[in-house]
């Protein structure tokens, strides 16, 4: 019988969710839901001491902006509750002793002044990367070195300890990666890592295996930087008695920095000038305890299937010329075996783009909410469907909703300078006086839809000698001041008769007829 498919995003609540954590989110749930599966979260929080206050919230907020839905979560429970790791303590115990029992693992109760000697004395002695390991621990403090007695005695007087992994020596530790196909270790390069702290909260490489396997986890798909921490993972699920139902594994690629000088850090965002986060985050400078903000992407103005869209880009290809994905669409497409083992690089150019797609894929009536809200902060109040044909011509104008209510200034502020470049070459008297003649026929005319004003204006320049071409960039900067923008004829229509004879009446006044 095949098992469910059960995927985990298992993030710590250190601070915000950065956007490499998203993408981690993101595959796991493409693939969850690909496969009829499951998609659960964990809050792994067994080192209290980096525990953040908000961060966690932080973290649902997000993933609910993304459209990232979670089946089992610490707020919407499940089958294997509790979904946060420190109030899952008392359960981890029983496996280190189990480890113990087994042969698997030791008690270890060097001081940290005895460990800082055995670096120094491997350092001195030239030993690169010195740990504690399957030789360091025959010179060590342990429950291998002394006798048993007084590791009885030590346990009983209440002494602390540590309780590490007993690595063999000499092993060849295999695993097939989905995404970087079989990867091989030898044992000699792990060393004795702590399973259970002297505070008794596990340490992430305990609760982690015992986690995923209480709660029947198939596929751990996470970033490549948990890859050195795969080899000490099997031998865990292969000493507890797991091996049969270990999940499989699949290491993502880093994300670069845009230069692809290095991985895109936490700190990187607000230093070169875009979100690394997807909502602003509002927390403390580290070393002086101020307050400090990190912008967002929702705060920024991205949209979710935007920013969505664009991670699932960042190390997966669909094996198509498509670009635009919704999330029915990304799941319908998705594949492990398509995620690259090269690192992706970060381009906030192609986010932008893909903001700018989706934005002007919305229905107008919804682009016009925008604009309203936006234009409502300004004092400036209007007709719903006034604000369905802005938004409608200005959108190819916009990246962010913002700019709607940018690029809609000039339909509520009459020019107050005129392009000077334009005006120098093409405005001169009999320029000015069509003009003036259709301004004048413009506020009597029935038809005042885009064709309309066009048709008036042809007729009113053959009558004066002139040819549209020779008008109307003319006629532009009288109506709006600047060279460039959305089609005329719309901005005229929008405006009305009205406004827009006023309009060109100001700049005939105002403007030199040489």
């Amino acid at each position: 019988m095949e098992r469910e498919v059960r995927v985990r995003f298992a993030p710590s609540p250190t601070g915000p969710l950065h956007i490499g954590g998203v993408r981690t989110a993101l595959y796991n749930y493409l693939l969850a839901r690909k496969l009829g599966g499951k998609m659960l979260l964990r809050i792994e929080d067994t080192d209290q001491n980096r525990f953040v206050p908000g961060a966690e919230d932080y973290i649902r907020q997000s993933l609910e902006w993304c459209g990232i839905e979670l089946d089992e979560s610490p707020w919407n429970g499940g089958p294997h509750a509790p979904y946060r790791q420190s109030e899952r303590k008392p359960m981890y115990l029983q496996y280190a002793q189990q480890l113990i029992d087994s042969g698997h693992a030791y008690y270890a109760f060097d001081t940290p002044e005895e460990l800082d000697a055995m670096r120094a004395r491997l350092t001195a002695a030239k030993v690169p990367n010195p740990q504690y390991n399957s030789i360091t621990r025959a010179q060590m403090r342990n429950s291998l070195t002394l006798p048993a007695e007084e590791v009885k005695q030590l346990l009983e007087s209440g002494a602390p300890y540590v309780i590490r992994l007993k690595v063999p020596r000499k092993e060849e530790v295999r695993f097939n990666d989905l995404i970087r196909g079989w990867v091989v270790v030898h044992s000699s390069s792990i060393d004795d890592k702590v399973l259970m702290k002297s505070d008794g909260m596990p340490t992430y490489h305990l609760a982690n295996i015992v986690d995923d396997h209480l709660m029947e986890i198939t596929h751990v798909i996470r970033g490549e930087e948990w890859l050195p921490s795969a080899p000490l993972h099997v031998l865990l699920y292969r000493y507890l008695g797991w091996e049969d139902t270990m999940p499989q594994f699949a290491h993502l690629p880093l994300l670069l920095k845009p230069d692809g000088t290095g991985k895109l850090s936490k700190r990187d965002g607000d230093r070169l000038g875009f979100p690394v986060f997807p909502l602003e985050w509002h927390g403390k400078d580290a070393e002086t305890g101020a307050p400090t903000v990190s912008s967002g992407y929702r705060e920024s103005g991205y949209l979710p299937e935007a920013f969505i869209n664009f991670l699932a880009f960042l190390g997966w290809n669909p094996g198509s010329q498509q670009e635009l994905f919704t999330m029915s669409e990304l799941i319908e497409a998705f594949s492990i075996e398509r995620v690259s083992k090269s690192p992706a690089r970060f381009d906030q150019n192609k986010v932008r783009w893909y903001n700018e797609q989706y934005l002007r894929a919305k229905p107008d009536a919804e682009l016009a909410q925008y604009l309203t809200e936006s234009l409502q902060g300004q004092g400036v109040e209007m007709p719903t469907s006034k604000a369905e044909q802005i938004a409608a011509l200005v959108k190819e104008r916009a990246t962010f909703p913002a700019d709607l209510a940018r690029e809609a200034q000039l339909f509520f502020q009459r020019p107050a300078t005129y392009d000077e470049q334009v005006i120098s070459k093409k405005w001169n008297a009999q320029v000015a006086g069509a003009l003036k003649e259709f301004a004048g026929q413009l506020r009597a005319t029935p038809d005042t839809s885009p064709d309309g004003i066009k048709a008036l204006l042809t007729q009113v320049l053959e009558t004066q000698g002139l040819k549209i071409g020779q008008v109307l960039q003319a006629l532009r900067v009288a109506v709006t001041g600047a060279a460039a923008g959305p089609d005329l004829m719309h901005i005229m229509s929008i405006l009305g008769a009205e406004e827009t004879a006023e309009r060109i009446n100001q700049a005939v006044a105002q403007l030199p007829a040489a």
